[in-house]
């Protein structure tokens, strides 16, 4: 597997991306690639520093010549979302990601690839390592915790780089260069859970939706996937017509920027409906089949035997849950006027969990306009609170607002051009970038942002197509060479 890869083009990053590719580093378990990097700028005779949340910044002189030429900083982050199929074996803190090719594509098996962001991470290390690269002044900074929060730019320092440029490579389309991002914040509503003892007569089920190809929340947002969370509510809401059930737990999803693949709730039926509560998930499998069948194919909705539980949910306590993951908004909200094809609001429900004393559901808003993610974050806040439920509203992170004068953007945009005989699509992107964070504490920093073709993101079926890693290189070497 380490030969395949590593006899990719170009050589330098994809050995490096194996590398990185060994060494565990889900969001806020960074310690083990930030060592790496260490060592490896340590070896090369690079000065480096770490902040005080485990941001790293690796330093490295200009090529003769270009000395005077202004700063360029190259960024990206060190975490990746670990995400894995449920019949996948594998211990994100300890088991490399197993690589593999794929009719031109390095995808993973069974697991998230780690190509967001560690394709960032791996040109950057080519880049220190090649000493046939004419350059200015550059500074490595890797990120912490980009997935859970962007928290590791917003604990940025303004004294931590220098450059007057920055590069992120954090985009994910070869054609595209991204000159602004969606702002957003995420939503968490919980209740305390009114436990009862269950009847006798009932039968404990597991209730299982999944099959669903998930996906970033505000990449794939605009693509109609089926969310897990919902499509198990909207059958828990209908289950009503077939008996009184009890509900001992509901979980589902991973993340807050991921679209849930899979949840399930744990429910209590009278013992002479289990073939009917069997049936209606079979009805409601071939329901979600039609209405998915160009976008989520394989959706499976499934009824499985369940160790008899010794508490459920009282009905009361029951009926405001179900109703609220029901009615609560997930997708695009509304689309730019001033971007065509831009999604401008969305919401995400992401994550419910069941503890010993409460349920909680987490859910993400964005948008491109600041005052759109305080009303969509709001409408969640009403309807939990219609539902007698706790509301926290997190401090979100800022848009990143486009700038289509920027110094950066021409020469980039002209760069492309001449290179690949067509120009690129400049746009805003519906995700948060570490940029608008970046941009807020390095006033007048011009930045831009930009990667190959990766697909799937934030799920197993995360892949980074091989001869576009191999175009953005070279692109990444002009624009070094030539920014001024």
């Amino acid at each position: 597997m380490k030969e395949v890869i590593e006899n990719l083009e170009p050589k330098l990053v994809w050995k490096n991306f194996y590398a990185i590719s060994q060494i565990p580093r889900c969001s806020k378990h960074e310690e083990k690639i930030r060592e790496y990097l260490i060592n490896f700028a340590k070896e090369r005779g690079y000065s480096y520093k770490v902040d005080e949340v485990g941001n790293l910044v690796i330093k490295k002189t200009a090529t003769p010549g270009m000395e005077n030429r202004p700063g360029c900083v190259i960024q990206g982050h060190m975490d990746m979302v670990c995400e894995k199929n449920k019949d996948t074996q594998h211990d994100f803190s300890k088991d490399p990601i197993k690589l593999k090719v794929e009719d031109g594509w390095v995808t993973a098996e069974g697991t998230t690839l780690g190509a967001d962001n560690g394709i960032a991470i791996a040109m950057a290390m080519a880049l220190m390592e090649d000493e046939n690269v004419q350059h200015p002044p550059l500074e490595f900074l890797f990120t912490v915790d980009e997935e859970t929060g962007l928290t590791g730019a917003t604990a940025l320092k303004s004294d931590f780089v220098e450059g007057k440029y920055l590069l992120n490579i954090d985009s994910e389309e070869e054609t595209t260069l991204f000159i602004g991002c969606a702002g957003g914040q995420n939503t968490i509503l919980s209740k305390s859970i009114d436990w009862v003892e269950p009847h006798s007569d009932y039968t404990t089920l597991l209730l299982k939706v999944g099959g669903l190809r998930g996906g970033h929340s505000g990449l794939n947002i605009d693509q109609g996937l089926g969310n897990a969370i919902k499509l198990l509510a909207r059958v828990l809401y209908n289950l009503d017509d077939v008996c009184h059930y009890h509900l001992a737990g509901v979980s589902g999803g991973s993340a807050h920027n991921a679209i849930p693949r899979e949840a399930e709730a744990i429910i209590d039926v009278p013992a002479d409906k289990v073939a009917a509560v069997q049936d209606q998930a079979k009805k409601f499998e071939t329901i979600f089949k039609d209405e998915l069948k160009f976008v989520d194919k394989d959706v499976v909705v499934k009824v499985e035997d369940y160790e008899r539980v010794s508490k459920v949910f009282s009905t009361p306590f029951r009926d405001k849950m179900v109703r609220l993951l029901y009615s609560i908004p997930h997708g695009v909200m509304a689309m730019s006027h001033a971007i065509e094809g831009l999604v401008e609001t969305s919401t995400n429900v992401a994550t419910v969990s069941t503890s010993e004393n409460e349920i909680e559901l987490l859910t993400s808003q964005r948008s491109s306009i600041a005052s759109s993610i305080t009303d969509i974050s709001d409408r969640v806040k009403a309807l939990g609170e219609l539902a007698e439920f706790n509301v926290e509203q997190k401090d979100g992170y800022p848009a990143w607002q486009p700038n289509p004068d920027s110094k950066l953007l021409q020469v980039c945009k002209s760069i492309y051009t001449e290179k690949f005989g067509k120009e690129p699509e400049v746009t805003a992107i519906h995700a948060g970038l570490e940029c608008g964070i970046i941009g807020e504490k390095y006033e007048g920093m011009d930045m831009i942002s930009f990667g190959p073709d990766i697909m799937g993101a934030h799920s197993p079926d995360e892949k980074i197509r091989i001869e576009s890693v191999q175009h953005v290189w070279e692109y990444l070497l002009e624009i070094l060479k030539k920014i001024n």
